[in-house]
């Protein structure tokens, strides 16, 4: 769990980068319609989670900063048994001065007469793009005068950039979630199920040990569905001699995971399954091992491209020289995205790669990012060797950068050939 004094330090952390003479507000996040009157399970926003560990709606959090002094507000909604009789109990404005190491807590209904004597005078406010959110439009009517900075959420998102120990922890125990997971299917017998067979006992996994809910829609593909890099129909028989790529990792108290393994229907891969998934293992270990402080995601990029390209020539997959191969993007056709993302709060992290200047953010002790090397040739593709042709492979870790180098965080879930054969036999 993440102490008060935690997220109170957090807060401390942005005021001091606001500009002096400013007010900052922040909203929590708002329900989704499902259908008509039915709405999605409510999930906090990640950067008002980030600074205040509430997951109640309809609450507001406000920075005053002068020259002298500062001062921090949470709006939330007062208790209201009527209300708390359908949609479960709030926290109410007493118990969240008790808990909340903030300046001041007020019921969210007075925010509009409070707001106008907080922006009285003041000369900047820091909030959220309007096009993303009518409620900064609504809020921005009562400032007129004031300069519109719309960087708060960038300033949050770079101080997520690095983890706490905390963080760190609880992400650490939605791995291991996903880790028994991920063994827990690759031991089934599969022949005869279904993709939506494993899908619905991943989500059982996942919520019978704690987690949330998976931290993203969960990608079960079976041969050719592998090649459709966000398929989530997950609806197909499972076929004999086929691979199953399997994308899925949970949210535990908000963290994500984010793992994907690669095995065979059957228990056993085909020598050119075997080809094709040594490649990519090779290249995500070798990518893994350059992983620490100063390096850039980019150089990560780079060299998986040539290792892949590389290793495509040797299998017959790509004809020619490796670097007019990647100057002219042909090597795309086959591993088309990126080397990785940052994960935290969110599974793609909304921290930046590139700092206001426009230089990429190279690697940093206690930043979390994916390494997932793929390679993904559809059935029909008639360049491709036809041994190869149906084969969509990816392998996918979470990386904490440390010191001097860097910690695979899921390195328990097994990957090489032998360790997954031999689990799927077991």
């Amino acid at each position: 769990m993440i102490k008060e004094s935690e997220y109170k330090n957090r807060r401390d952390k942005l005021v001091k980068k606001l500009s002096n003479n400013s007010i900052a507000v922040i909203y929590s996040a708002t329900n989704k319609t499902r259908s008509n009157d039915t709405e999605f399970p409510y999930r906090q926003d990640s950067n008002f989670y980030y600074l205040t560990g509430f997951t109640e709606d309809n609450s507001i959090l406000v920075f005053i900063k002068t020259k002298n002094f500062s001062k921090t507000i949470l709006f939330v909604q007062k208790k209201d048994k009527k209300l708390e009789l359908w949609n479960g109990k709030r926290l109410g404005i007493s118990q969240a001065k008790k808990r909340f190491l903030v300046d001041e807590v007020y019921d969210k209904s007075s925010l509009k007469k409070r707001i106008k004597e907080y922006v009285y005078e003041k000369k900047y406010i820091y909030c959220k793009l309007i096009n993303k959110d009518k409620r900064v439009k609504k809020l921005l009517k009562l400032s007129k005068n004031i300069k519109i900075k719309y960087d708060l959420e960038l300033i949050i998102q770079k101080m997520r950039l690095i983890k706490s120990s905390s963080e760190i922890k609880l992400i650490k125990k939605a791995i291991n979630i996903t880790k028994n997971t991920h063994h827990k299917i690759m031991r089934e017998t599969k022949i005869g199920k279904n993709e939506n067979d494993l899908l619905a006992q991943i989500e059982y996994e996942f919520k019978s040990a704690g987690a949330y809910s998976d931290a993203y829609t969960s990608i079960v593909a079976c041969g050719n569905n592998a090649n459709t890099l966000h398929y989530i129909y997950n609806n197909k028989p499972l076929m004999e001699n086929e691979l199953i790529l399997i994308d899925a990792g949970c949210e535990y108290k908000y963290y994500a995971s984010d793992i994907t393994r690669t095995i065979p229907v059957n228990g056993k891969f085909t020598i050119a399954q075997k080809k094709l998934y040594s490649l990519i293992l090779d290249t995500q270990i070798k990518i893994i091992n350059n992983i620490k402080p100063k390096v850039k995601r980019s150089e990560l990029q780079k060299k998986t491209e040539i290792l892949l390209t590389k290793g495509m020539i040797r299998l017959g997959i790509l004809k020619g020289n490796y670097k007019k191969l990647i100057k002219r993007n042909k090597h795309k056709r086959y591993y088309p995205h990126g080397i990785g993302h940052w994960m935290g709060l969110d599974v793609h992290d909304s921290a930046p790669y590139k700092d206001l200047k426009g230089n990429e953010i190279p690697l940093a002790k206690n930043m979390i990012l994916t390494i997932e090397p793929g390679l993904y040739i559809d059935k029909n593709d008639k360049k491709a060797p036809r041994e190869y042709r149906g084969l969509g492979i990816r392998i996918e870790d979470d990386i904490l950068v440390t010191k001097d180098g860097c910690e695979n965080l899921s390195k328990g879930i097994v990957k090489t050939i032998k360790e997954i054969e031999s689990l799927s036999n077991n």
